[in-house]
């Protein structure tokens, strides 16, 4: 079988792609740690996709209300340095670490953005009238 210029270009850049959907399919039978760590990041990023759609859908329903969204930012802010501060807690010192650190750090930032995702998707969910809820129902 004989390859054309393009055939060949086609190939080559098809290879890498294919490389990286074999590696994501993969993650439920990682075999080493470097796979392990790129599939936590993966899953963090998925976690975290969904954590900023909920909070665009909260600062749309707040666009006429500054300054209840400019408390959304802030407690958004403390938050994500809440997260980050903790998730570096619990990897330990990076440099102790090893190769697990990128792991535990993904696996932690998505368990804690999961659990704000449901605070924010509480939010979007309150019942007209429920004084406690500072998102005003659709």
């Amino acid at each position: 079988m004989r390859l054309s210029k393009t055939g060949l270009a086609t190939l080559i850049l098809a290879i890498p792609l294919l490389a990286n959907a074999a590696r994501s399919d993969d993650c439920a039978n990682a075999q080493d740690q470097a796979t392990v760590n790129e599939c936590a990041g993966k899953s963090f990023t998925e976690a975290d996709k969904k954590l900023n759609d909920a909070y665009r859908q909260i600062e749309g329903r707040l666009k006429d209300d500054a300054a209840t969204k400019k408390l959304l930012v802030g407690a958004q802010r403390a938050w994500v340095a809440f997260r980050d501060a903790e998730c570096n807690f619990q990897g330990g010192p990076r440099d102790m670490a090893g190769s697990m650190y990128p792991m535990v750090v993904a696996g932690c930032k998505e368990a804690v953005t999961d659990d704000r995702l449901k605070d924010l998707q509480g939010y979007l969910n309150c019942k007209e009238g429920d004084a406690s809820c500072p998102v005003p129902a659709q």
